[in-house]
C-alpha cells in the first residue's frame, strides 16, 4: 500500500511538472519580460537579460511541485484559455516576481556574479564571447526605461502587470503580496503615477523591442580584454604547473597538493584595461563619431590620474562633484571605456572617457587631486558635427575645446555680427584649442560666440558647420533651412548654417539659445517657414521655426516673427512655444501661426503665415477672415486676441503652433 501511495504521489508531482513546462513554454516570452522589467537596470543590460531568463527556467520545478495553488487569487494571463491553466499559470507568476525581487534585496555585499542569493555557482544559461541585449527602441521607449529605472522594483512589477496583462489592482495587490514584496499599497500607487506620465499608452510602449529580453541583438566583448585575460590564465596555469613539479622534485618524490589561485577579476575596469583607438582609424572608417578618436593629452599613460577617473565614474564618492545632464543616468559603464583624452588644461587635470552612449569628464586639481568633479552626458548616434568638439573646462566666461581627429580648420565667429568673418582659432598638436569666449549664460545679451569648424576633404569636401557653447559636453549643432520656393516646391532639408541668408537668420535667434543653457540639446535648427510683405509700408517680413533637438529626443520649438525693418543682430519677436514636439521637424512639416500685429501707421492687423504645403488660412477670435493663402493680414482691433487653422493641399485640417493637442 505504501508502495502504490509513494508511486502515485510520484507520478502526480511528474504529471503537475510537465503541465507547469508547457505552460512555461507557452508563457516563456511573458515571463521573461516580466522578470527582465522588475530586475535592477544597475545590472548592466547583458547579465539583466541572461539573469530573467535563468530565473523563469528555475521556477519550474518550484511552480511544478507545489500541490496547490498559492494564496494569490486566480490571474487569467492573456492568449491562455485552456482549463486548469489559472492556477499554474498564477504560481509561474509568484515564483518569478519573488525570484526577481528577492534578488534586488540580495545582501550588500553579497557577490553580484551569482545570479540567486541561494546559489554559489552561476546558472544557466551562460554566454561566452558575446554580449546580449534588447535592441534600443525610439525616444519614448527611452524616456519610460529610465522612469522606471528610477521607480522601486516591485513598482515596476505592478506597472507590467496592469498595464500589459490588464490585472485589476487589488489583483496585483494580492500577487505582489504572495511575492512577498514590500508595501504594495505604495507599488500600486507608483505603478498610476507612471501610467499618468507616459506619453504614448504604456501597453504599447512595454511591448516594443526595447523590452523584449527574448528579441536579441549580439555584439562582441572587449576582445582586447578578453585576450590579456586569456594570457594572464595561460601564465597563471603555466607557473602553477612549474610550483607543482618543483616541490614534487624538492620532496624527493612525495607528493603535495597545491592549490593556486588566479588573481580574481575586480569587476570594474582599470587603467590597462581602457579602449585605445589608433590615430588614423578616423580615416579608414565609416562609422565618423567618438570611436573613431584617438586617445590624446600628456597623461594618457598616468595610471594614477586615469585610476582616480575610472574610479570616480565606477565607485563614485561623496567627496566628487557630480553633474548629469538631463535624462543621463550615473551607473558605470558595462564594459571598459574608450579613453578620448587625459592631460592638463590650465590648473587642471583633465580625462575624457565614453561609454558608447555616454561621455564623462573628470576633472582634478594638479597640484594635490582635489576638488574632483564628474560631469556624464549622453551621446548616443553622435556623428560628424555632433562628435567634432568636446568642452574640457567647467562652465565659465572661456571654454576650452578638444577638437576630433578629422577637424582641418578652426575658427570662431559672433552670430550677433553676421557680417564680421570668422577668426582663426590656434589648436594644439593635442587637439585642444585656445580660451574662447563662451557668451553670457543670462542677462545681457551683446555677443553669441560660436565655433565654426570644417572638417578635412578626406570626411567632406567644402563642409563647414557651427557649434554654439551652451555649458554641455558637447556644443550644439546649429544648422538652417531656407524659405521655399514659389508654388508648392519640395520639402528643404536643414543645411549648415555658414552662407550669407543663414547667417543672417540666426543672427536674430542667437540670444534666444540663452534659454537653452545647459539643457541637454543637441541641434537647433532655424527655419524660415513663410514669408510676407507688411501693410502700410511695415516692410518684408518672415516667419521663422526655431526647433531645439535634445539628445534624449523630445524637442521643443520657438515660432518668431521678423521684418525688414528689424536691425541685424536685434532679436526676433517670439509668437509661440511649443514643447515636446514633432512640429517643424521630418515628422511635422507642416506649421502654422498668427499673432497681433501694429504697423509704422499705428494701426492693428491680424497677420498668419503657413508653410509650403497650406493652401488656405482662417483666423477666429477678435478678427475673423478666411483666404486661400499661406499669408494673411486683415484689420484687427487693438492687440488682438486670435487663433488661426489652416487647409493643407491634402485636405487635412491643421492647428496653429501651441494649439493644446498638436
Amino acid at each position: 500500500m505504501q508502495l502504490r501511495s509513494l508511486r502515485r504521489h510520484t507520478g502526480g508531482v511528474r504529471s503537475r511538472v510537465r503541465q507547469t513546462e508547457s505552460v512555461l513554454v507557452e508563457q516563456y516570452g511573458d515571463l521573461v519580460r516580466l522578470a527582465h522589467l522588475v530586475l535592477p537596470a544597475s545590472l548592466g543590460r547583458h547579465r539583466r537579460v541572461l539573469l530573467a531568463h535563468s530565473l523563469v527556467q528555475r521556477t519550474l520545478r518550484r511552480a511544478g511541485t507545489a500541490p496547490t495553488a498559492p494564496t494569490a487569487p486566480a490571474v487569467p494571463l492573456p492568449r491562455r484559455e485552456s482549463r486548469g491553466g489559472d492556477t499554474v499559470e498564477r504560481r509561474l507568476l509568484v515564483e518569478v516576481l519573488r525570484a526577481a525581487l528577492t534578488y534586488g534585496r540580495r545582501p550588500r555585499m553579497w557577490p553580484a556574479r551569482f545570479v540567486h542569493p541561494g546559489a554559489l555557482r552561476p546558472r544557466l544559461p551562460m554566454v561566452w564571447g558575446l554580449r546580449l541585449f534588447p535592441r534600443s527602441g525610439g525616444a519614448d521607449e527611452l524616456a519610460l526605461a529610465q522612469r522606471l529605472s528610477a521607480a522601486p522594483a516591485a513598482a515596476r512589477a505592478a506597472f507590467l502587470l496592469r498595464t500589459v496583462h490588464g490585472l485589476p489592482p487589488d489583483t496585483v495587490h494580492a500577487l505582489l503580496e504572495s511575492a512577498d514584496a514590500p508595501d504594495a499599497a505604495a507599488a500600486l500607487r507608483t505603478a498610476g503615477l507612471l501610467e499618468e506620465d507616459a506619453r504614448r499608452p504604456p501597453a504599447t510602449l512595454l511591448a516594443s523591442q526595447e523590452f523584449d529580453a527574448c528579441a536579441l541583438q549580439a555584439g562582441p566583448t572587449d576582445l582586447l580584454r578578453r585576450t590579456r585575460r586569456t594570457r594572464l590564465v595561460l601564465g597563471t596555469a603555466a607557473i602553477g604547473l612549474v610550483t607543482v613539479v618543483t616541490l614534487v622534485v624538492a620532496a624527493g618524490g612525495t607528493a603535495h597538493r597545491t592549490g593556486t589561485q588566479a588573481p580574481a577579476s575586480h569587476g570594474t575596469p582599470g587603467p590597462a584595461d581602457l579602449v585605445r583607438t589608433a590615430a588614423g582609424v578616423w580615416d579608414n572608417t565609416s562609422r565618423v563619431d567618438f570611436t573613431a578618436w584617438p586617445a590624446r593629452g600628456s597623461r594618457v599613460h598616468d595610471q594614477h590620474l586615469l585610476d582616480r577617473a575610472l574610479s570616480a565614474w565606477t565607485r563614485p564618492q561623496a567627496r566628487t562633484h557630480l553633474h548629469l545632464a538631463p535624462a543621463t543616468t550615473a551607473s558605470p559603464p558595462a564594459t571598459a571605456p574608450q579613453l578620448l583624452y587625459a592631460g592638463d588644461v590650465g590648473d587642471r587635470a583633465v580625462v575624457l572617457l565614453y561609454d558608447g552612449a555616454r561621455l564623462a569628464r573628470y576633472s582634478e586639481t594638479r597640484s594635490a587631486a582635489r576638488d574632483t568633479q564628474l560631469s556624464i552626458a549622453r551621446a548616443d548616434d553622435a556623428d560628424v558635427t555632433t562628435a567634432a568638439a568636446l568642452t574640457l573646462t567647467p562652465a565659465g566666461s572661456t571654454a576650452r575645446y578638444l577638437l576630433a581627429p578629422w577637424i582641418a580648420e578652426t575658427q570662431t565667429r559672433d552670430l550677433l555680427r553676421p557680417d564680421v568673418p570668422a577668426r582663426a582659432l590656434h589648436v594644439s598638436k593635442d587637439g585642444v584649442t585656445d580660451p574662447v569666449a563662451t557668451g553670457p549664460a543670462t542677462g545681457d545679451c551683446d555677443s553669441r560666440p560660436v565655433l565654426q569648424l570644417r572638417s578635412s576633404q578626406r570626411i567632406a569636401e567644402h563642409h563647414a558647420f557651427l557649434l554654439a557653447p551652451l555649458g554641455d559636453l558637447s556644443p550644439v549643432h546649429l544648422t538652417y533651412t531656407p524659405l521655399p520656393g514659389h508654388g508648392t516646391p519640395p520639402a528643404r532639408q536643414p543645411r549648415e548654417a555658414t552662407g550669407p541668408q543663414a547667417l543672417l537668420a540666426w543672427a536674430h535667434q542667437a540670444c534666444s539659445l540663452q534659454l537653452l543653457h545647459d539643457t541637454g540639446v543637441r541641434a537647433v535648427n532655424t527655419w524660415d517657414f513663410a514669408e510676407q510683405d507688411l501693410p502700410d509700408g511695415g516692410g518684408h517680413a518672415v516667419w521663422t521655426c526655431a526647433r531645439a533637438d535634445t539628445w534624449r529626443g523630445p524637442g521643443d520649438v520657438t515660432v518668431s516673427f521678423r521684418t525688414s525693418t528689424y536691425a541685424p543682430g536685434a532679436p526676433a519677436r517670439t509668437i509661440t512655444r511649443a514643447r515636446a514636439t514633432a512640429a517643424c521637424s521630418r515628422f511635422g512639416q507642416h506649421v502654422v501661426a498668427a499673432d497681433g500685429w501694429r504697423s509704422p501707421n499705428g494701426h492693428w492687423y491680424a497677420l498668419a503665415a503657413g508653410s509650403r504645403a497650406v493652401t488656405r488660412l482662417t483666423v477666429s477670435g477678435d478678427v475673423t477672415a478666411t483666404q486661400r493663402t499661406r499669408t494673411l493680414a486683415v484689420p484687427a482691433p487693438h492687440n488682438p486676441r486670435i487663433t488661426v487653422r489652416a487647409r493643407l493641399a491634402t485636405g487635412e485640417e491643421l492647428n496653429a503652433v501651441g494649439t493644446p493637442g498638436t
